[in-house]
């Protein structure tokens, strides 16, 4: 069953934050990780949410999505990600 992490992220500094974007493709293929969306024209059509970007990653499966998360190759990102940008993501198994 395929599953997906979802971010908002707030980037606070474009032009760091594009090492970290420009980077991140590579780290998927090993998990058959893909993004399905990746920023974009956003609406609120319900409720109070204000979000950033929105960005939607998919993998065959919730073990295949934590493998990604955690791996040697991601890991070493993250710190970048997070002096360039303010993130919520999840975790979630894709159940339709």
């Amino acid at each position: 069953m395929a599953a997906y992490i979802i971010a908002d992220v707030q980037v606070t500094d474009f032009a760091g934050f594009q090492a970290y974007q420009d980077q991140v493709g590579a780290t998927l293929t090993p998990y058959a990780g893909k993004f399905v969306v990746r920023g974009g024209r956003t609406e609120v059509l319900e409720g109070g949410y204000e979000p950033h970007r929105l960005v939607m990653l998919e993998f065959p499966s919730y073990g295949q999505a934590k493998l990604w998360y955690e791996s040697p190759g991601y890991a070493a990102l993250i710190p970048h990600r997070q002096r360039t940008s303010r993130a919520s993501i999840i975790l979630m198994e894709g159940t339709a």
